[in-house]
């Protein structure tokens, strides 16, 4: 899978209103059939910062994702409201979805 994370600073007098702005983008990414997840949390450290994490099944899904419309209209919309240009993490892994952190295993057993 491609596994992605991006770092989004929005514009202060915009960041309350980021997940509208970013609402139509996020719906029709999820709606693509090769992605697997595509979630925005907002910094605690920093309420400017969003962190975008996605994932796609592979490199066909993340390029029918980069090619489509709603891709090109992000483009387009979403800048304006940016205070920078987003950083990203970028991999592909050998896995389909999440592992369990077995460092902090959760016994629901007695």
């Amino acid at each position: 899978m491609i596994f992605i994370t991006a770092k989004f600073r929005v514009r202060p007098e915009d960041a309350d209103a980021w997940p509208e702005i970013s609402r139509s983008f996020t719906e029709a990414t999820r709606a693509e059939p090769g992605c697997l997840w595509f979630d925005w949390s907002r910094s605690l450290d920093d309420p400017t910062e969003y962190v975008l994490v996605e994932a796609f099944r592979d490199d066909a899904a993340g390029n029918a994702h980069v090619t489509s419309e709603h891709f090109a209209a992000a483009r387009r919309e979403l800048p304006p409201h940016l205070a920078e240009t987003p950083r990203i993490v970028n991999f592909t892994v050998p896995q389909d979805g999440w592992s369990e952190l077995g460092e902090l295993a959760v016994d629901r057993t007695g």
